[in-house]
């Protein structure tokens, strides 16, 4: 417990924090101006209250970390999931919000001891006074947005009424009767209608009006019931790791928290990350992409703004900021939604008032100012901010009714006066206004200070418009980030990647460039210590100091991500993408093993075998063999001049199939254990681009997907098509990636156009199918998933189309790819 407490007073530095606050300097005898007397005392206040909120921030991580405890030691025993007994709570609660309900406010301040017998006495109190207080342990936390989605009906194969019913629960269904047999069981669900011939053995489903047949196992025949529910399966998805950060087009999205963690986001999560203890939690209460982030001057309380986005039954998803507390994970209040227009791109809590109000910058033409009291849910002010690109928004530090705005050709000072917000304008006078005015914060003595496109630092008068002091030429290109510490040194950093330190009188004390790997910096924010955090362009967290090296604890891809394979042998897995990055991650110590540059966009990934190469498809018929310890270059190949969808090993490493969008399988044969390659022909026969390619569990035999939902199946050996349905409907296939089979077809939503489920992937143990769709959802089946609307667990965290899915080696985690939110997943299954 005390070295818990001791890496919280290492954070800030709390000896000098008292040190200050009984400085008896600014005393009546002093000669200060009164106006200076007032700033002084607000600023000891302030800081007094900060390191209260420090020792509360503590204890309450302190508690989580019990409750955490208890929980793990009560699964070890019992064998099973359990929750961790509530503590004891000293504080009213806050209302909570769970998957967007309001959980009422108890009718007491009162929690059960942890024995369970006794009480408190009611300590109501009013909602205007701001408490601290400690999260139930029993609390759900990384798994809020976990649901089933499976319709039901009865399970019954005789009555035409409950088919009739279950077809009529599709999004487009239709009531007419089809033209197929009166003897097969039929489902119409929108686009997507399935029909059973028992006497053939086969289901026939519609995708887009075309017919697939999907012929079933012999032994399945007499038995197989298209009606017959299928069940959910008993394991579950648990985020695990989230790998990677957005740095490119966000702005002040990077905080260290009093408990240790790194607070940043990527796609829909945000991510709480121990860099010391190396261990991350996750804020999953979005649906779609998060675009700005604000901590509340407590430290516990954060609050984030998404996108507007839209659902998989194609209902739009208002913008709006969730603020949530960093210890329960709990979400406390929603705010905005059907208020805010497109996004929200700034965010700031007041720091003079407690906290008390927020303000928020949407993303519509007029770039709306709002201010809000939080807690309440009410919007205190609106006002049309610009009609071009706001950058940053923050309350001055002792002034809660003083907003300041900055942002293309503009840099605006807000007072809030009886409900209206009235705008004075920035003056540069003799100044060259710059073209962007880019970041903004405040010095001790309530100047605000701004780095703009012409690297420049400006500094304006505490109360005033105008510009008290200029630092020319500060950095060589636009300054993208401001940060006062707290000993009142000024960090800037900007395009050239310099970190640069100044005094009191802004003079420069010194400067580090940051390698050219990392890219320019965003954002910058102070660590533990001596240390400062960066978020870069280029989707790095750096951490280090200026008197030594930035390393980084985050990194991840830094455009659109498609390839993905996992090692056969070891926890390890292999991303590539449209940044020509190639990157090969281990699982267990969730790190960047090695990464390389390529000189084309990468599509797709697959492992030899026995784990010594793996090949790389790319977007323009090129491919390559990498050894997958050294990375270095093994074979360079050509094969068309179309993407390369697939990259197939079989299963005994003698071939190698490469799917094309040229309508081809490509199929080498494969020596030296990885590194001899010599081409054996193309399958041609597809009218259409190849998606997917699983190979049989012998290697003699091929199946494939194309673009046109045709199911074809091969002797690739010989580059010959096999048409005999007796050959294929019993052959065992090693692996199932394909989206079209008997065995998968359940997988497809109701209404599907065909295109919606990207990736599908059969765990080694035959139990589990996992999917990515284009609604930035994972969902888990049982496998087999041959029937009709076989229901699933889902799994948000992606705000982008999930390109790729994949159990890894041993079955206990499975890794998912987003496609433009460029981000790594990593679920524990359950």
């Amino acid at each position: 417990m005390e070295d818990g407490f001791s890496s919280y007073s290492s954070l800030y530095d709390t000896s000098s924090l008292l040190q200050f606050c009984n400085d008896d300097s600014a005393s009546v005898a002093s000669s200060m101006e009164v106006t200076d007397r007032i700033a002084s005392l607000e600023q000891r206040v302030q800081m007094q209250e900060d390191e209260i909120q420090l020792l509360k921030s503590a204890l309450a991580d302190v508690v989580r970390r019990l409750n955490v405890s208890e929980e793990q030691q009560a699964v070890g025993l019992r064998r099973g999931p359990t929750k961790a007994r509530p503590m004891i709570a000293t504080l009213p609660l806050r209302p909570t919000v769970n998957n967007g309900t309001i959980l009422p406010k108890k009718g007491s301040g009162t929690l059960p001891s942890p024995s369970g017998s006794g009480s408190r006495k009611d300590t109501s109190t009013p909602v205007s006074k701001r408490f601290f207080y400690l999260p139930l342990s029993t609390v759900r936390r990384a798994n809020s947005n976990e649901h089933v989605g499976t319709l039901t009906r009865k399970d019954s194969c005789d009555s035409k009424g409950n088919r009739n019913r279950a077809g009529s629960t599709g999004s487009n269904s239709s009531g007419k009767r089809n033209d197929s047999k009166q003897r097969d069981p039929v489902f119409n669900a929108g686009m997507r209608r399935v029909t059973h011939c028992k006497e053939e053995g086969y289901v026939k489903m519609y995708l887009k009006g075309r017919p697939i047949t999907m012929y079933m196992p012999k032994d399945q025949v007499d038995s197989y019931c298209l009606e017959a529910r299928a069940d959910l399966p008993s394991n579950k998805l648990k985020l695990d790791w989230v790998y990677g950060y957005r740095g490119r087009d966000c702005r002040s999205n990077l905080y260290l928290l009093p408990t240790g963690e790194t607070v940043y986001f990527i796609a829909s999560v945000v991510v709480l990350f121990n860099v010391d203890e190396q261990l991350q939690r996750h804020y999953t209460g979005h649906t779609d992409d998060i675009k700005c982030l604000a901590v509340h001057p407590d430290k516990i309380t954060i609050a984030t703004g998404q996108v507007a986005g839209t659902s998989s039954d194609g209902k739009q998803l208002a913008p709006h900021v969730r603020v949530w507390d960093s210890v329960s994970l709990n979400t406390l209040h929603v705010l905005g939604a059907g208020f805010f227009d497109r996004a929200l791109v700034c965010l700031a809590f007041s720091k003079s008032n407690g906290g008390n109000t927020l303000c928020v910058v949407d993303d519509s033409n007029d770039h709306v100012l709002s201010v809000w009291d939080w807690q309440r849910e009410d919007r205190l002010a609106e006002v049309k901010c610009s009609n071009e690109s706001v950058f940053a928004a923050d309350f001055h530090p002792t002034d809660s009714s003083i907003v300041v705005t900055c942002g293309k050709s503009h840099l605006y000072f807000w007072s809030l006066e009886r409900g209206v917000l009235v705008k004075k304008q920035g003056l540069f006078e003799k100044q060259e206004k710059p073209k962007f005015v880019l970041c903004v914060t405040f010095a001790e003595n309530g100047d605000a200070i701004t780095g703009d496109s012409s690297g420049n630092i400006l500094v304006w008068g505490k109360g005033t418009n105008r510009i008290s002091h200029v630092i020319q030429g500060a950095h060589e290109g636009s300054i993208f980030a401001l940060c006062m510490l707290r000993n009142g040194t000024l960090l800037s950093g900007g395009k050239d990647r310099r970190l640069v330190s100044w005094d009191g009188s802004y003079q420069q004390i010194q400067a580090v460039e940051v390698p050219e790997l990392f890219g320019p910096i965003r954002t910058i924010a102070e660590g533990r210590g001596e240390t400062v955090l960066i978020g870069t362009t280029k989707h790095f967290v750096l951490q280090g100091s200026l008197d030594g090296e930035f390393m980084p604890i985050t990194q991840g891809h830094t455009d659109e991500l498609w390839g993905l394979a996992v090692h056969p042998l070891k926890p390890q897995f292999l991303t590539c993408g449209y940044d020509r990055q190639v990157c090969l991650w281990d699982s267990s110590s969730h790190q960047l093993i090695w990464t390389k540059s390529m000189d084309d966009a990468a599509q797709s990934a697959g492992f030899h075998p026995s784990g010594a190469v793996v090949a790389i498809g790319t977007q323009n018929g090129r491919w390559l063999v990498l050894d997958s310890d050294s990375k270095d270059l093994v074979a360079v190949h050509t094969d068309g001049n179309e993407q390369l969808s697939a990259m197939c090993y079989g299963p005994d490493g003698n071939f190698l199939a490469i799917g094309s969008h040229d309508n081809y399988i490509y199929i080498y044969a494969v020596a030296e254990n990885g590194r001899k390659y010599s081409r054996v022909g193309k399958c041609s026969g597809h009218s259409s681009f190849i998606t997917h390619l699983d190979w049989s569990v012998d290697s003699q035999y091929l199946v494939s997907n194309s673009g046109d939902y045709e199911i074809l199946y091969w002797i690739p050996s010989v580059c010959k098509q096999v048409v005999s349905v007796e050959t294929t409907r019993d052959i065992e296939w090693a692996t199932h990636t394909c989206t079209l089979g008997f065995q998968v077809f359940g997988l497809w939503p109701d209404g599907s156009d065909g295109t919606d489920i990207n990736a599908a992937c059969r765990s080694s143990d035959k139990s589990l199918l996992v999917t990515g769709d284009d609604f930035g959802k994972v969902h888990l089946f049982s496998y087999p998933c041959s029937q009709f609307r076989a229901p699933s667990h889902v799994y948000g965290g992606h705000s982008s189309h999930v390109t790729n899915v994949t159990f890894l080696y041993d079955d206990g985690y499975l890794v998912s790819t987003g496609g433009k939110d460029m981000s790594v997943m990593q679920w524990r299954i359950v």
